[in-house]
């Protein structure tokens, strides 16, 4: 990453696209484009890994460490426990402290791939586990818990879902004031003056704001801490982006490899391009508008290899690069794999696209196979209740095809 000037970083961040919601854009302006100050971004490890839209904001994170600011990681080992209620109609399911933890490692190395925790100016990475463990609950309730309205936390867009649906429960009525918490511990050991995150966590980052100036004003002084928010991830139709026929768009390899990673990118529709590489990619702006008005196939290829690079080295980049354009001209020698344990007397070809995903469901297969988006082995297919079995099978392989670009080798184990 190239160096940024601070003394512009707002600008920057605006004409890029990252700027959505501020607590004061004035205060904000001269807190980023002044001299250095901590600012930190949370993320909970209610996965084993991150995806597309937690590396937005990571994203941004790079941003004020490149322009010399200080910049803090908060993996919520905490408040993971608890679950964010933010946008949802159910409860998150509860996990155990060992899943938790587990996830709070592989987070942790990810994290790790994207910050820099080890030059002149590196990242810290915390766990709120930490500060919250042996804090007594009376003690929590008596020392934050008073600074809380519930008439406003229920007036929150973070409890609207739930409180639709009529199931928020007391554990979740929690999660704002831990959140909340988090910023002002920061403040008090770190000096950490700005929360960084998605446009859903406006809620919860402002309640850290907010007790902020309560237990401050309680305390017969003074504290403003702020609060900056990148949008969603979202495509030109205003559909969140990330989702996937298998998924969600993983940034470890395990969970989405590198060339779905790719193939995802460059199938986006094109109006979609110049967004995608004023986010991810420090390209100019100029160079970006030239490169998606004289060519946008070439706009989309280049775009789609940057952000692969970017998440999983030019290595990787450029074997998914080369791996999608030989399927698309030669059919498909280095598709990715599907392991089929057993094949039996043959499966139904709607079952087994559902199950490699190459389609979303058994009903999508049929919709596909009857809208002649389907081949195999180079042919189209026709019968919705087609039975695969071991003769259509080539030295105990079998290339499957979804329309022009997506690909899929079963392979008999």
């Amino acid at each position: 990453m190239n160096k940024i000037e601070r003394s512009k970083l707002f600008e920057t961040l605006k004409e890029r696209g990252y700027v959505y919601q501020t607590t004061n854009e004035e205060n904000v302006k001269k807190l980023i484009n002044g001299e250095p100050i901590t600012v930190y971004v949370g993320i909970d490890p209610t996965a084993d890994s991150l995806h597309i839209g937690h590396f937005f904001s990571l994203m941004m994170l790079r941003y004020f460490q490149d322009a010399g600011h200080k910049t803090i990681v908060l993996i919520g080992g905490a408040t993971a426990m608890v679950g964010d209620p933010s946008g949802r109609t159910d409860m998150r399911k509860m996990m155990t402290k060992e899943i938790v933890e587990r996830n709070f490692n592989e987070v942790k190395g990810l994290v790790e791939r994207f910050v820099d925790t080890k030059g002149e100016n590196p990242a810290i990475i915390v766990n709120n586990a930490d500060w919250f463990k042996g804090y007594d609950y009376v003690n929590f309730m008596r020392d934050i818990g008073r600074f809380f309205n519930v008439n406003e936390m229920l007036a929150s867009e973070a409890y609207a879902r739930r409180l639709q649906e009529g199931g928020l429960t007391f554990l979740e009525m929690g999660y704002m004031l831990m959140q909340a918490y988090d910023f002002v511990y920061l403040n008090e050991k770190y000096g950490c003056k700005l929360q960084i995150g998605g446009s859903d966590q406006w809620g919860n980052m402002t309640a850290g704001t907010k007790l902020a100036k309560k237990i401050a004003f309680d305390k017969g002084t003074t504290l403003n801490l702020e609060a900056l928010t990148c949008p969603l991830l979202t495509n030109s139709e205003g559909q969140k982006m990330g989702k996937t026929a298998k998924g969600a768009l993983w940034v470890a390899k395990e969970k989405t490899s590198v060339y779905d990673f790719y193939q995802y990118f460059y199938n986006v529709q094109d109006k979609d391009v110049f967004t995608l590489l004023k986010l991810f990619t420090r390209i100019p702006l100029t160079e970006i508008e030239n490169i998606v008005n004289e060519d946008i196939r070439i706009a989309k290829k280049r775009m789609a290899f940057e952000i692969t690079k970017l998440i999983h080295g030019e290595e990787d980049a450029i074997k998914a690069q080369a791996m999608s354009e030989n399927l698309f001209s030669h059919g498909g020698d280095d598709a990715p794999e599907f392991i089929l344990e057993s094949l039996g007397d043959g499966i139904g070809i709607c079952d087994l696209l559902a199950l490699t995903k190459l389609c979303s469901s058994k009903s999508d297969a049929r919709r596909m196979i009857e809208g002649g988006a389907i081949s195999m082995k180079g042919e189209k297919v026709s019968d919705i209740s087609l039975v695969v079995k071991m003769p259509d099978f080539e030295n105990g392989s079998l290339l499957l095809k979804k329309g022009k670009k997506n690909f899929i080798k079963v392979v008999i184990k």
